[in-house]
């Protein structure tokens, strides 16, 4: 295939950026789409040019760092992370436009690469379990009813490579949020810290500068894992019920 790619290229954060076009051909159907920009890399490294800056880690569709704008969609046209795209879902001669997440929560440090450490805070702000347990507890020690585990399993899924915010065009972090939250609340062994934990989680995203949440819903489409829309509806519960509780 013979393909014209569009690529954000920005020198570093606080540079002026602009799209750059490249004419690239003999693109297998079988790459995944990393490789091509793989390939595209090669040649640049080739001809002394600078290659394109892409952030990427497993390329196997569990840690999410791969994360791109293509054609406006998070990720891509299919519903998985970015490494796990094919080329085979282009067709020769297709123009391909290659961006970075765009939110102001996550600024770009070069070219597809940005800095997604705010949701690390979000994270040490409460997403964890702190209350003593002693040593590791026989596995079914604690009875934990089939509707909380597979709810706490749905939300564990999440793998914060920001879809969720790059799709929603107020730059929302609620969906990621909430998967952490509902993910610990679910559990017997989250209960200690419920109030506690959403108050602080729901505090760290807001002072992270992300926007507001107003149920379009994109965030859930272009989820990678597929978590739920309701699982912002349960943390907005479970932030009013920590509210009352002071």
């Amino acid at each position: 295939m013979k393909l014209t790619l569009r690529i954000w290229r920005q020198a570093g954060p606080d540079e002026p950026g602009a799209m750059t076009t490249y004419e690239l051909d003999g693109v297998s159907p079988q790459m995944s789409f990393l490789e091509m920009l793989d390939t595209l890399n090669e040649r640049l490294t080739a001809e002394g040019a600078e290659p394109v800056a892409f952030d990427h880690d497993c390329r196997e569709g569990i840690c999410g760092s791969c994360g791109m704008v293509i054609n406006g969609d998070a990720h891509g046209p299919e519903r998985t992370t970015a490494c796990q795209l094919h080329m085979r879902s282009f067709s020769d001669g297709d123009v391909i436009d290659i961006e970075p997440w765009r939110a102001g929560a996550f600024p770009v440090i070069k070219d597809l690469v940005v800095d997604r450490t705010s949701f690390d805070r979000i994270i040490g702000a409460g997403g964890y379990i702190t209350a003593p347990t002693g040593s590791a507890p026989e596995a079914h020690a604690t009875a934990v009813p089939k509707e909380s585990a597979d709810l706490a399993f749905e939300n564990a899924e999440c793998i914060g490579c920001g879809a969720c915010v790059a799709a929603c065009p107020n730059g929302s972090a609620m969906l990621f949020t909430a998967a952490k939250v509902v993910h610990l609340n679910a559990l017997p062994q989250g209960a200690p810290e419920r109030e506690s934990r959403t108050r602080e989680m729901v505090t760290a995203m807001d002072a992270e500068g992300f926007g507001g949440c107003t149920n379009v819903g994109e965030c859930a489409t272009a989820c990678p894992k597929g978590i739920p829309l309701f699982s912002i509806t349960r943390m907005n519960r479970e932030y009013l019920r920590a509210l009352r509780k002071g």
